[in-house]
């Protein structure tokens, strides 16, 4: 069971935007009402979010979300010790957001709060199952690096890091200076293609100055190492070159783990009714880095990631149902070397 958000240790800090989803089925007729080409995310301020919203057939669903917090909300769901480092608004969704936090065993005292309305990303579904994506980034993007110490990882074993996170990056700088002399262990998810193209010589230069894990899906290792055409095997070794550990995601072909002279090939856990993917490679570094911090091997870890990417990808949203997952735990833990002795 996840630990209670009064223990004062932490095995994992996740650290990103704490972003609520929003969720409305829509006719097509009413995209008219929303500047913007459908099936398109476009930036939004706070005043045109309101006015969606408002204009909605329904209230929307809501959901957890943002990359770190993703995995943070999985791994405290499969049982580490978790807290996350994010900014929320001063609204009644960042209420909602830290309450479902605590309720699935995230330790909620290292949240910051912001004077402005908390993130918000709006994903309008029409009849053919496209998503036009309409986020506000509110309180998120005003993180500021001087409200970053080595106090908020204080007691944490390994910090977390979603990549978006060095669009800013002196933002980024400061994270992971203050983890690093709290001692944690870091990983960081590259999150998306943009991010690499937009920071490859800052990337490089943390991977020199030392970071322990590196989560890349196809488009993001490409873009990182410039090359079309190397099979992902090669490209997982090349970035485990650099001194980390490499994790390439690869989606339904699974996963590459390459770590030193070691390259672990990780089959998929094969889905036929997938419905959405927002949220599966969060969840598979969720999975992954639970194992690793169990003291799991490479491939028990890697196979414990696979089970939870695999399920997210059935339902809507990037956060499996409860119902699913009191069902799900049992055989993902079942995956581990001691359950199989």
């Amino acid at each position: 069971m996840p630990a209670s958000v009064t223990d004062s240790s932490f095995d994992l800090i996740g650290v990103g935007s704490p972003i609520m989803d929003l969720t409305a089925t829509v006719p097509d007729a009413f995209l008219a009402h929303v500047p913007g080409d459908k099936g398109g995310m476009v930036l939004v301020d706070s005043a045109e979010m309101a006015r969606i919203v408002g204009l909605l057939p329904a209230p929307p669903s809501l959901s957890t979300g943002g990359s770190a917090a993703n995995a943070t909300f999985n791994a405290a769901r499969l049982g580490l010790r978790t807290a996350f480092l994010g900014k929320l608004g001063n609204d009644a969704l960042a209420g909602t957001y830290r309450a479902r936090f605590e309720q699935a065993g995230v330790n909620g005292t290292r949240f910051k709060s912001g004077p402005v309305p908390n993130a918000r990303c709006l994903a309008l579904i029409t009849p053919d199952a496209q998503r036009t994506m309409r986020t506000d980034l509110g309180a998120a993007m005003t993180l500021s690096p001087a409200e970053i110490a080595p106090a908020d990882f204080a007691g944490a074993r390994h910090a977390h890091i979603e990549g978006y996170l060095v669009f800013n990056q002196a933002l980024a700088d400061a994270v992971l200076a203050a983890a690093r002399t709290a001692g944690c262990t870091t990983s960081l998810d590259l999150s998306s293609f943009e991010v690499v193209g937009a920071s490859r010589d800052w990337l490089f230069r943390q991977f020199k100055r030392g970071l322990d894990i590196v989560f890349a899906n196809e488009d993001e290792i490409r873009a990182l190492f410039e090359d079309r055409t190397s099979s992902y095997a090669d490209l997982a070794r090349r970035l485990a070159g650099h001194g980390v550990l490499a994790c390439v995601k690869v989606g339904k072909d699974g996963a590459w783990i390459a770590q030193g002279n070691e390259l672990h090939r990780i089959e998929p856990v094969h889905v036929h009714d997938s419905i959405d993917t927002n949220g599966a490679g969060d969840a598979w570094a969720a999975g992954f880095l639970t194992g690793h911090l169990l003291g799991w091997t490479l491939p028990h870890s890697g196979a414990l990631a696979s089970l939870v990417g695999a399920e997210t990808v059935r339902h809507l949203g990037p956060i499996i149902p409860d119902d699913i997952w009191r069902e799900l735990h049992p055989r993902a833990m079942a995956l581990g070397p001691v359950a199989r002795s």
